[in-house]
């Protein structure tokens, strides 16, 4: 078995039983307690589970927060192949908003890299950065306000203010957490408030996950995937698909090799 594929059966079995030992998975799966014990370390660090004395569980309910350079570095290949489908439905010249997540930075540099020229409004000060420097084809609207460090971002009332005093064409936002039911969740509410003016203020709003988003949660409660316009996945099983559709999300898959897994039409957006 390959080891990813080994990987994402342990968070699974994980997530179905809360709690995983290293003995278990060499039993199950024939490996070594180096490799198992590897394969846990992995899945901690993409935030799937948190590691014990001879084992790992499942993340507490309201998982810590990580800094924007520790995110940017995880989930790298999912959040590519997101940013390229993302990319590929946008229509040229549209206004689009781009929250704090580090996904959303993976899309502006998709932008940037195939020069498609578009308005970013964003409360990510690494986005702005990206564009100021490199995006020769966007124009920018900064969304200001309170500046936290942890995730390079600003929020608050001021923050919320600016999104209201504009309107996007479209939306490309990420999660903390999504729970298998569809709630999205956000370790900080500043955060969530500030995602939710977003959505609000947008014409098309898509939410982009890979699996480990539904493996921890955040505190903060932003909105139900129903609520946005669709939802674009990587790496999600059958099953977990079926769970956010059964929520009445509306979702869309894009997986590597998959020659049927193609990116979503682009929208007739005024």
């Amino acid at each position: 078995m390959l080891a990813e594929t080994r990987r994402r059966t342990i968070a699974e079995s994980l997530r179905a039983a809360g709690a995983v030992t290293i003995a278990e998975v060499e039993e199950r799966f024939g490996v070594s307690p180096m490799t198992a014990r590897r394969d846990l370390a992995e899945l901690e660090r993409r935030g799937q589970v948190r590691r014990t004395h001879g084992g790992a569980v499942l993340p507490t309910v309201s998982a810590h927060e990580d800094s924007f350079a520790r995110r940017l570095k995880a989930a790298t290949d999912d959040k590519s192949r997101l940013a390229e489908a993302a990319v590929a439905a946008m229509a040229p010249r549209e206004a689009v908003f781009l929250d704090s997540s580090t996904t959303a930075y993976f899309v502006a540099r998709r932008m940037v890299e195939t020069g498609m020229p578009a308005t970013v409004l964003t409360n990510s000060l690494p986005v702005m950065e990206l564009v100021f420097h490199e995006g020769s084809e966007l124009e920018l609207v900064c969304v200001g306000g309170t500046l936290r460090r942890l995730t390079r971002s600003f929020v608050g009332p001021a923050a919320v203010r600016t999104v209201q005093a504009h309107y996007a064409d479209r939306l490309f936002l990420s999660v903390k957490g999504l729970t298998g039911n569809g709630v999205m969740t956000d370790a900080d509410p500043l955060e969530a408030e500030v995602k939710r003016a977003m959505i609000a203020q947008s014409g098309v709003s898509v939410l982009l996950v890979d699996d480990s988003k539904l493996a921890v949660r955040g505190l903060s409660v932003i909105a139900s995937a129903a609520e946005v316009s669709s939802v674009l996945a990587a790496g999600l099983s059958p099953e977990q698909a079926a769970g956010l559709r059964a929520s009445g999300a509306s979702v869309e898959l894009v997986d590597a090799g998959d020659d049927d897994a193609v990116a979503p039409p682009r929208d007739d957006v005024a």
